[in-house]
């Protein structure tokens, strides 16, 4: 919200010496977010006047056309005689007023005027353009030409307010009554302690038989509806220079002088307003909701197709505009400039929606407005009347109109919102102690009425619809005493609580995977429900089943994960496509996975810790939310110098990277062959952990589909893992345990067997080191070989290498043999492996 400072004074009496700067930090006080103070017409230097067009003389043989001009400014130029410029602008004419800067002026930028002798002439000066003189879009960007009952001689400065300062207000979504003058301004009067000259205070006619009618059949979308009517607007009224300078300042184009009327309403009072072409409206206007497939043309000249919750508003022909965001394109107001059509009458619209029904509306059609901006963060339900009389009343100033008598309301009666709080409730929750008095006096500055002694009734003004609970108006007392008197107090913890465990893991599977190489690279926690598609994942998945969000960021992202790998998979794709081809991601984080019955949320206490009963309440209405694990590559694992070759990622780093989070955890991981959505079947490993006794997959890990690279756009051989940590900590050891070194030597035995080709290796290691028994440390797949004519068709062989060590002696050679013939037996016994020759 652009808030200038001139228009702000007129409502509330600042002192004289105060600065744009000054009143930036007193709103920041307040709790107003003001980024910067635009200063209009920096360096800006007259003499700056009105002149009037005398003869234009137009110059030939160059290469663009250019005119010289003499023009009137009066006694500015000291002398009296017509100025000599020369201009090459076309939008005026003899006898127009335009505005003459002369020599020895400044203009914004620093630039200086001096007279100079240019296409053979000598130039004593320059006609003005908007985009010179810094004034904002006013839809024309050519020479400013002032209405013909401009004084000529007149300081153009003074005349056009070039010189103001304009505040830069970020408007937060809670406090919609700030995206107008008429809100800013009473913030600027609480910060100074001075009295408000409300614009809304208006005398306003009552309701009466006699208004333009008008029908609402959606009161809980459109609970207020007042129409006025003006007629006998002169086709050739313009818009006053104080009026769109206005405008300008706070950054919306003058149009004509109906529209910039309801603009410059819309933001003095913060109440959007519509004015219909009185001749164009057919019959009673109406509000209802939207039927299937109805059509819009709104003002932007788009035609949209309609949602059946849209609100709009309607004559009888159908719809005449999207309630609250946009009219329609049917009862347009004829630009000034239009010669085709002339608007001498209009229907004012002053009504008042539901926030939410606006803030979707506009969402889904893609359509923010001023209007929507405001309805959607609130705005006051009884401003509509004061400012359609504002409406009025100025289209009778300026356009020679006149009211008619007839006023329509339509009104849904709503009792005031009340809230109830102890006077004390501010003390307690800033830790500081207010007094009643200061917490009656806070909220009656700020609307509220306030009744009661030690139990608190408050009547919350229309205005501020933000102040729901009693905390909300707790708030608003510390905000107004200033949040930097608040005292700063650290909490003071119980001894002995440090990290959980399920934090302790959380850290050391980062640090575990960072050391490994990978770089973490956290996600949003939203997704698409078509990535299940390109995942490749079945109908049938479990994590298909999404929990979704009744108000996302992104429209196209509705849904809660239920796996890391698409955003894992999108940070990857983005990073290679910016250049960085050699790639190790990882992320831990939490997916959402929805229960079988919802349950309404619980709001908690905030004047004490909630107990764990209502703690746990809240956690039922909750998805449960398991931690994972997931990490993806792509590229070159090693790189290639003068070392040796490199090496590109694949499956067996995917792999790896869970051996190293399941080490972390303290967890042993089985790994085997699997398939499951996303990766290669060849080249996709399941990974099991056994609680109890009983195996339980807790992710997979491998190359990913060529179809699902393909879909993604992912670099070719692209592979992934994903864990459940929950899973894998539940079977773990919170403890890490230091490793034994024994004083005793190693004894290394190497076996080869030979399997049938569809034998996992899997089986084998683990026939091998059940079969070895207490003495074996390690065992290692070292080599995998296949060759028809030595091993026969069908059949592989498998070296391992296998390592055993007594705790207490050193083994001699013929424990290390028997405890080797006895592993190797046990896998000939299991998985028929049989001894290489």
């Amino acid at each position: 919200m652009r808030v200038p400072l001139s228009w702000l004074r007129e409502y509330v009496d600042l002192p004289a010496t105060e600065t744009g700067r000054d009143v930036q930090a007193a709103l920041i006080s307040s709790g107003l977010e003001v980024e910067t103070v635009e200063q209009l017409g920096e360096g800006l230097k007259g003499p700056l006047v009105v002149g009037q067009v005398l003869t234009i003389e137009e110059l030939e043989g160059f290469k663009k056309p250019i005119r010289f001009c003499t023009v009137d400014v009066g006694t500015a130029n000291g002398t009296g005689e017509p100025q000599e410029i020369v201009c090459g602008a076309r939008n005026f004419a003899v006898g127009d007023k335009v505005v003459v800067v002369l020599p020895g002026a400044v203009l914004p930028g620093d630039f200086s005027i001096s007279a100079r002798k240019t296409y053979g002439k000598t130039s004593h000066g320059m006609i003005c353009s908007t985009d010179e003189l810094g004034m904002g879009d006013d839809g024309t960007h050519g020479i400013i030409v002032l209405p013909p009952e401009t004084e000529v001689g007149r300081d153009a400065i003074e005349l056009l307010e070039l010189v103001d300062e304009v505040l830069d207000i970020a408007v937060t979504a809670n406090r919609g009554d700030c995206l107008s003058i008429r809100g800013v301004a009473r913030e600027a009067a609480i910060a100074y302690g001075l009295p408000l000259r409300d614009p809304a205070l208006l005398d306003v006619p009552a309701p009466n038989a006699f208004g333009y009618p008008v029908r609402v059949t959606e009161p809980l979308g459109c609970d207020r509806f007042t129409a006025r009517t003006v007629t006998g607007i002169g086709p050739e009224a313009r818009s006053p220079m104080w009026l769109t300078r206005r405008l300008q300042k706070v950054g919306i184009r003058p149009i004509s002088l109906a529209v910039d009327v309801t603009n410059y309403v819309m933001t003095e009072l913060g109440q959007p307003l519509h004015a219909y072409d009185r001749s164009l409206v057919r019959g009673t206007l109406g509000v209802r909701r939207a039927a299937g497939g109805e059509k819009l043309v709104t003002l932007d000249g788009v035609e949209r197709t309609l949602h059946t919750d849209d609100l709009v508003i309607t004559d009888e022909r159908g719809p005449i505009g999207l309630a609250g965001v946009m009219g329609g394109a049917e009862t347009e107001i004829a630009d000034h400039d239009d010669t085709e059509k002339t608007t001498t009458g209009v229907v004012i619209e002053a009504a008042h929606f539901d926030a939410v029904s606006i803030a979707r509306t506009a969402r889904r059609h893609k359509l923010s407005t001023e209007a929507s901006r405001r309805f959607e963060r609130g705005v006051d339900p009884r401003a509509g009347a004061a400012a359609a009389q504002r409406t009025v009343d100025l289209l009778v100033l300026l356009a020679g109109g006149t009211a008619e008598s007839g006023v329509t309301e339509v009104v849904a009666p709503a009792a005031p919102h009340t809230v109830t709080l102890p006077a004390d409730h501010p003390d307690r929750v800033a830790g500081v102690t207010y007094g009643r008095e200061t917490v009656v006096r806070r909220l009656q500055e700020i609307g509220c009425d306030v009744s009661g002694q030690d139990e608190l009734t408050v009547t919350v003004p229309s205005w501020r619809p933000d102040l729901a609970a009693p905390n909300d108006l707790a708030e608003e007392v510390i905000r107004l005493e200033g949040y930097e008197n608040l005292p700063a107090t650290l909490p003071k913890p119980p001894s002995g609580r440090g990290l959980t465990a399920r934090q302790r893991l959380h850290r050391r599977v980062g640090r575990a995977l960072a050391g490994a190489g990978f770089v973490e690279a956290p996600a949003y926690p939203f997704l698409a429900e078509q990535v299940f598609d390109q995942l490749g994942l079945a109908q049938d998945d479990p994590a298909r089943r999404v929990v979704k969000l009744t108000n996302p960021l992104n429209d196209e992202e509705p849904a809660l994960r239920t796996t890391l790998l698409p955003g894992l998979l999108a940070a990857l794709r983005r990073n290679d496509g910016r250049g960085s081809h050699d790639l190790a991601l990882f992320e831990t984080g939490l997916v959402f996975l929805p229960r079988a019955e919802y349950r309404a949320a619980v709001r908690l206490p905030v004047d004490r810790r909630p107990s764990g009963e209502e703690i746990a309440v809240l956690d039922s209405a909750l998805p449960e939310q398991p931690r994972h694990v997931a990490a993806v590559l792509a590229g070159a694992r090693e790189q290639a110098g003068w070392w040796g070759r490199g090496r590109p990622a694949d499956w067996a780093d995917a792999v790896e990277a869970a051996r190293t989070v399941a080490a972390a955890a303290g967890a042993e991981l089985l790994v085997r062959k699997g398939q499951y959505g996303p990766w290669h079947p060849g080249r996709c490993a399941e990974l099991v952990v056994v609680a109890d006794g009983a195996e339980r997959v807790v992710g997979h890990a491998g190359e990913l589909h060529p179809r699902v690279v393909k879909s993604l756009g992912l670099p070719e051989r692209t592979c992934a893992m994903e864990l459940d940590l929950d899973a894998l900590a539940a079977v773990g050891n919170d403890t890490p345990q230091a490793p034994g070194i024994s004083a005793f030597p190693v004894a290394t035995q190497d076996v080869a067997l030979v399997v049938d080709h569809p034998v996992p290796a899997a089986d084998v290691e683990a026939a091998l080191r059940a079969g070895a028994g207490e003495l074996l440390e390690s065992i290692r797949l070292f080599d995998v070989y296949e060759n028809a004519e030595q091993l026969g068709a069908g059949r592989k062989s498998l070296a391992y290498a296998l390592r055993f060590r007594a705790p207490d002696r050193t083994l001699t050679v013929d424990e290390a043999s028997a405890a080797r013939d006895a592993a190797v037996a046990l896998a000939g016994e299991r998985t028929g492996a049989t001894l290489r020759a």
